[in-house]
């Protein structure tokens, strides 16, 4: 606790966070927003061009934009309620790796022609207390008896107030010691992290009649099964003496339609259709089905007239995970998307 105290005394969070956002191409929380987390390799032994950047890296049905979901692409979970996946995580990093990285800023900032004189001073003193102050260099005499840990925000938000809550300075943890911090990596956190970085396919419902529906006749819909399956991403990280990983699976549940009016019948009338026995949703329409009502589909009961009604399809996911050692339970349900224009058109009637 003393050497906490006393490294809180000497140099303060503030006081560093209001220096390094200015420097290029450097986040106050070690993270490297715009590199792709997992993605970029970091090396060690090197101080030219080191970076903190997330060594977290994903596996599984990761492709895609990092996109809210809403395009007609694959797109990511969106999670039902009020949770979100982690914005913040802290992660290991060994003695040399944070060397090189303090030492690079160090330099890049004392040699970056115009810098402002504070800006000097204040990371010089960041750099004296890990090097001669509460750190003997950089403890690089006890690099083999624990890790350095430092705090990394998601790429894509790093700038929302939830990315601010990984404020601590990177500060060392004997190995087998607990990290005094919340989200630090485990297999739940990764499992979190995952969750974030699932992508889905786009839910586009097909349709019978397919080019333009009539005002009062059912309309059917389904999804094909060989397309709307399990799916999972997988996260691990191999850093400073932890080597952990968590898988998180998404299983899809339920069909939601919205037809894009108050003038339509859905069917069943919840418009939520359930996933069937074999993996699909709904039923596909046959001829001599006309005369039946869809076990999922939808009526309009007025026609679009020169334009269209937008047909919302929203896909429910269930959500687990398993991990290192055995653990595991379930995430909150994500949702995805998108919209698809149906044509309604009026029945045509010859009077005689």
């Amino acid at each position: 606790m003393r050497a906490v105290r006393e490294r809180h005394r000497r140099l303060t969070t503030a006081s560093v966070a209001g220096v390094l956002a200015l420097l290029p191409g450097t986040a106050f929380a070690w993270g490297t927003p715009g590199a792709s987390n997992g993605q970029k390799t970091e090396t060690s032994g090197s101080r030219e061009g080191a970076s903190l950047v997330s060594k977290v890296v994903y596996s599984g049905s990761t492709s895609g934009s990092r996109g809210d979901g809403d395009g007609n692409g694959d797109g990511a979970l969106r999670p039902v309620g009020d949770w979100t996946p982690p914005a913040c995580w802290y992660e290991p990093r060994s003695a040399g790796q944070f060397r090189d990285y303090v030492e690079s800023r160090y330099e890049e900032t004392v040699n970056t022609p115009g810098q402002h004189s504070y800006a000097k001073q204040s990371v010089g003193m960041f750099r004296d207390d890990y090097k001669d102050g509460t750190y003997k260099n950089y403890n690089l005499g006890k690099k083999d008896e624990g890790s350095f840990w430092v705090a990394v925000r998601d790429e894509d938000r790093w700038m929302e107030p939830e990315a601010q809550a990984c404020d601590k300075l990177p500060f060392w943890v004997e190995n087998g010691d607990p990290v005094p911090v919340e989200n630090a990596v485990t297999p739940e956190v990764l499992a979190e992290l995952a969750y974030n970085r699932v992508r889905l396919p786009a839910a586009e419902v097909t349709l019978r009649p397919e080019a333009a529906t009539k005002v009062n006749l059912p309309t059917w819909a389904w999804l094909d099964r060989a397309r709307f399956k399990e799916t999972s991403v997988t996260a691990s990280i191999a850093v400073g003496g932890l080597n952990i990983q968590a898988t998180t699976t998404a299983r899809p549940v339920s069909l939601r339609l919205e037809p894009g009016t108050p003038d339509a019948e859905t069917y069943p009338a919840s418009g939520e259709c359930v996933i069937n026995a074999d993996g699909s949703i709904g039923e596909p329409y046959t001829r001599g089905k006309a005369d039946r009502t869809p076990p999922c589909g939808l009526k309009y009961l007025r026609s679009s007239g020169d334009g269209t009604f937008t047909l919302r399809a929203t896909i429910t996911w269930e959500i687990s995970w398993t991990g290192t050692g055995g653990a595991g339970g379930d995430l909150p349900d994500g949702t995805f998307g998108n919209d698809q224009a149906v044509t309604v058109q009026e029945i045509q009637s010859v009077n005689r």
